[in-house]
């Protein structure tokens, strides 16, 4: 089980964030794990627990401060009144400082919301080292590809209605053009395939949980991983 730590964010100030450590901490490598618009729930903590026995320290910051929502539009609210600049330039890129002081290696993921925050983190992180994105994206226009140094790889739903693949190519596109090292999957799936509780009470009718399509990409992820921060 993982602890809720403090750390310092670049400005200054300080933010809360749960931290989920592996049997070896000394010496692994790290990631940065981005929440869904659902908050700092058990499923996002499960998320950093499994990181955690693959043998990376895993930290998820609390982007909503303590928050968090069961319904749709408890999530909604608490997502349209969050910063992305602040919480990719700040909250993310202070875990992913504070993780480089533990490990030699630091990468970023993150899902649905958390997928889109952690493209924008990594072009605000210079020293990330690796992401991966679970199918969420931001305005494309806020998005500086040429800052992403880092390699990433995604994975994206065919049937996603909040995340439309006709704008993964387009995403697709301005990575390409931007030179970032990139590695996209598709799934013939819905938005959230990898949530265990994509169908529970109060989700949303076009998330659905996909067993298999969850493990494809989870190796796939802990490959990638494997390769780059290692």
């Amino acid at each position: 089980m993982g602890t809720m730590i403090t750390y310092p964010r670049p400005d200054g100030q300080t933010v809360s964030g749960y931290l989920a450590e592996p049997a070896q901490a000394a010496g692994a490598p790290a990631v940065v794990v981005i929440q869904e618009w659902w908050g700092l729930n058990d499923q996002i903590r499960g998320v950093a627990e499994r990181l955690a026995r693959a043998g990376y320290l895993a930290l998820v910051p609390d982007l909503y401060r303590g928050k968090s929502a069961l319904a749709a539009e408890e999530a909604h609210h608490l997502m349209s009144g969050l910063n992305f600049g602040d919480a990719a330039s700040q909250d993310v890129r202070g875990a992913v400082q504070y993780l480089k002081g533990r490990a030699a290696k630091v990468g970023i993921t993150g899902y649905c919301m958390g997928g889109a925050l952690t493209l924008l983190s990594l072009a605000q992180s210079p020293e990330a080292d690796a992401g991966v994105v679970w199918y969420g994206f931001p305005p494309l226009e806020y998005l500086d590809a040429s800052k992403i140094k880092a390699p990433v790889m995604a994975h994206w739903a065919e049937q996603d209605n909040p995340f439309p693949i006709a704008t993964v190519d387009t995403l697709e596109e301005k990575l390409k053009a931007a030179d970032v090292r990139y590695t996209g999957h598709r799934y013939l799936a819905h938005h959230a395939f990898a949530n265990e509780t994509a169908q529970g009470p109060g989700r949303i009718p076009i998330t659905q949980y996909d067993a298999a399509w969850a493990q494809v990409a989870w190796d796939r992820t802990f490959s990638f991983f494997g390769r780059h921060l290692a």
